[in-house]
């Protein structure tokens, strides 16, 4: 088990609420974005600022984490691939569990391994960890295929021209079953005249 180093951005020390259900505590505060916080398409660019308002409350089985994140996002548009700029606000919210004490069988700071396998999410003695909270509630957030606009008109797919640049664009397409006669016309333009006197 790793452990958590107090220093860390989305480490936040809970020691003033002294677990004495009811007591609460807000913060904000402004921390560096982490490395591939986002799809492939799109996220938050490494180290930008994500605005945090957090309210942490003591309750009977350990703290109850809720609060909203501002992020920036970049990415690219799937329909014409221009870049994509935006901002989002998340919520979050998540109960972290004191650690197990004598009467549960364990010392505090030591987890079993059942505890390992549950979805539980345990303080670290006083110390929690925002970072996989924060990146479950954005990722969920983002949107799947994003883009410049909602009506993109994309790429044209002969050529790769960007279709908000020129919306008269268009490629003279003939259906390949004519193609002969097309030879045929081209070679002699009287030959379908002939024929049809």
């Amino acid at each position: 088990m790793h452990r958590l180093d107090s220093r860390a951005p989305f480490v936040v020390d809970t020691r003033e609420l002294g677990r004495r259900a009811g007591a609460m505590r807000e913060l904000t505060f402004t921390a560096p974005a982490p490395s591939n916080l986002g799809l492939a398409v799109i996220g938050v660019p490494e180290a930008s600022p994500i605005e945090l308002n957090v309210r942490l409350e003591a309750v009977v089985d350990g703290v109850l984490v809720s609060g909203t994140a501002s992020v920036e996002l970049a990415g690219e548009c799937v329909r014409c691939l221009e870049s994509v700029t935006s901002a989002m606000d998340v919520t979050f919210q998540e109960l972290y569990v004191y650690p197990e004490d004598h009467a549960g069988g364990h010392r505090r700071g030591e987890q079993s391994a059942e505890d390992e396998q549950d979805e539980t999410v345990r303080l670290e003695g006083d110390l929690l960890d925002l970072e996989p909270v924060l990146r479950d509630a954005v990722v969920l957030a983002l949107p799947f295929q994003p883009v410049c606009r909602e009506d993109c008109p994309g790429l044209c797919v002969e050529c790769g021209a960007l279709l908000a640049d020129d919306p008269e664009h268009h490629h003279a397409s003939t259906d390949p079953r004519w193609a002969a006669l097309n030879v045929l016309v081209q070679l002699d333009p009287n030959v379908i005249e002939k024929e049809e006197s």
